[in-house]
């Protein structure tokens, strides 16, 4: 989401020359919007070609999958549920049942009918046997239906969670009563055409996952050109069920983040927006075009440096928590808490995001009502109390070369790793790496990998890693971090096990007390010290949003968490 990925909350005022207002609006003065042209987007990263809305699991493949691929719910600007490919839902007397009403006449983008069977579809592959298996970490979104224990085990072949009515109708059936139930139920959704005969352990190789024109979803545009790792063009969707795009097309360009702002002011490219935009110390430079607009707004996501507990077996591609080995070099909890008081984040913030973002102590979004900015350990820069806490812990240096050994007098080197592609996260390694060495810590930084090599080493052989960053785009849909911080969430690449973590978050979303906000408020706090205590990652910051776009681009509507919304309105001036 990343989520990549992922998956993986926000909101305030935005500010500068936004193109919106605290409301969220599109950008005034548009007139009457013109039809046909092109607009063409940067990213500074490649996709890595997963365009499947269950496996894929990096923002860049996001870009397409947003004009792609829809849900049956969207969101507003106060993050609340509002209908999209379902146009009503009532849930029955005791949360235990939603039933959804769907938009007649949605057309895939290869001509057919949307209808209840591809919701079916998509939920019963997201709790197939063999899903995770396969490379999926959503199963988030599955997890509370009825039967899924026993369907994703294999042990019946009966999957009782979403149900056809009928054509138009389908209803979702929880195990108990689900405080969740629209954030699980808007999931987007792929075709059954293009997937009824494919295994599950086949559907990313496969060509409606990977190839233009074959990739198929609802959204205002279809994906038809690709010059991968260089350009991908989507062109508009003439059926789409809101009305005809009012764009002929939009491109996505792959370019150095050196090059983007060069490109944004000869008017090579339109826009610049997830997940990157554009660098904190260009700001000034944005500002002084005259044809561009800036978006500037608390980012839904934050960039951590991840703390591995825990190493998966080597090949395992399973998700089993008892099968895990602890990494002893990062066992003591004063290590990590170290560790994160030995890094001075401001810093940090003020030299590589000129001030343009904030601290942050939790892995809930600030713009969340469920973040607790009081009760979690703050951990202010202090290298002198970083170095106290080694001591206690044992690490000392012994032979006097500036770094610490380990409580049995062996060398102590915690290696950090980091993939290529955000200049930010590849100039904050060295720095962290600095800040870690100055209380006696030995840091073995490594070179960095291309994202895609990264990740894959990331999810399956990092046997051997101690310390890696990485960026989460947070989901909007709710402040629950299950999907990211659980034991068994596919995310997880700390491999953090904590039981009580787990336990509070389980507690989150129990019945009846869960459907009291005031209630899960509490308990999320509860997490957020535990997370705090235990340390699986330290929040690094939460940048700010820097979007930009040439004034001819009109229609923008910017949500708390995406410049990429409502496509089918995006038209130029001239």
């Amino acid at each position: 989401m990343l989520v990549t990925l992922l998956v993986l909350g926000m909101l305030a005022a935005c500010s500068g020359t936004s193109s919106t207002n605290e409301e969220g609006n599109q950008n005034e003065g548009d007139g009457e919007a013109k039809t046909g042209g092109t607009l063409t987007g940067a990213m500074d990263t490649a996709p890595t070609g997963l365009f499947n809305p269950i496996f894929y699991t990096e923002a860049y493949e996001s870009n397409i999958l947003s004009l792609t691929h829809e849900g049956l719910l969207s969101q507003n600007t106060e993050l609340e549920f509002i209908p999209n490919l379902a146009t009503e839902w009532e849930p029955n007397d005791d949360n235990t049942e939603y039933t959804f009403k769907l938009k007649d006449g949605v057309k895939w983008h290869d001509g057919e009918d949307f209808t209840a069977d591809d919701v079916v579809f998509t939920y019963k592959t997201l709790s197939s046997p063999g899903y995770i298996e396969a490379g999926g970490v959503r199963t988030n979104y599955v997890e509370r239906l009825a039967g899924y224990e026993d369907f994703s085990t294999g042990k019946t072949e009966d999957f009782q969670g979403v149900v056809k009515v009928d054509d138009h109708t389908v209803k979702f059936v929880f195990a108990e009563p689900n405080v969740l139930a629209l954030a699980d139920a808007s999931f987007t959704i792929i075709p059954e055409h293009k997937f009824a005969d494919v295994p599950v352990a086949e559907i990313p190789e496969h060509a409606a996952s990977r190839d233009p024109n074959e990739v198929v979803g609802t959204g205002p545009f279809k994906f038809t050109e690709m010059v991968e790792g260089e350009q991908y063009v989507l062109a508009k969707h003439e059926d789409y069920w809101q009305g005809e795009p009012k764009l002929d097309s939009v491109v996505w360009k792959v370019v150095d983040q050196s090059v983007i702002l060069g490109l944004l002011e000869n008017g090579e490219i339109d826009f610049v927006a997830d997940p990157n935009g554009f660098q904190a110390a260009d700001y000034d430079t944005v500002a002084a075009m005259d044809h561009v607009e800036i978006v500037e707004q608390p980012d839904f996501g934050y960039q951590i440096m991840g703390m591995v507990h825990n190493h998966r077996a080597k090949g395992d591609t399973t998700i089993s928590p008892d099968k895990w080995t602890k990494n002893e070099k990062l066992a003591d909890p004063k290590v990590r808490q170290a560790i994160a008081y030995a890094i001075d984040r401001q810093a940090i913030i003020d030299g590589l995001l000129f001030g343009r973002g904030a601290i942050q102590n939790s892995p809930i979004a600030t713009q969340f009502w469920a973040y607790d900015e009081t009760n979690p350990n703050q951990y202010a820069f202090d290298a002198e109390k970083a170095k106290s806490l080694l001591d206690e812990a044992g690490y000392v240096d012994k032979d006097g070369d500036g770094f610490r050994e380990d409580p049995k007098g062996n060398e102590w080197v915690l290696n950090l790793n980091y993939p290529t592609g955000n200049q930010i996260r590849e100039r904050s390694a060295p720095i962290i790496e600095e800040f870690l060495e100055a209380v006696g810590i030995n840091i073995d930084l490594r070179q960095p990998k291309e994202a895609a090599a990264y990740f894959e080493d990331l999810e399956l052989n990092s046997q051997d890693w101690d310390l890696y960053l990485i960026g989460w785009s947070l989901g909007s849909s709710d402040p629950d971090p299950s999907g990211l911080w659980n034991s068994t969430a596919g995310y997880n690449y700390s491999r953090w096990n904590n039981p009580e973590a787990d336990q509070l978050l389980k507690d989150a979303f129990t019945p009846p007390d869960a459907f009291d906000q005031e209630y899960r408020k509490k308990v999320y706090s509860d997490w957020q010290v535990k997370f705090s205590e235990d340390l699986p990652a330290v929040i690094l910051y939460a940048q700010n949003s820097l979007w930009a776009h040439n004034k001819r681009f009109q229609g923008v509507e910017v949500l708390p968490y995406t410049f990429l919304s409502n496509a089918h309105n995006w038209h130029v001036s001239e």
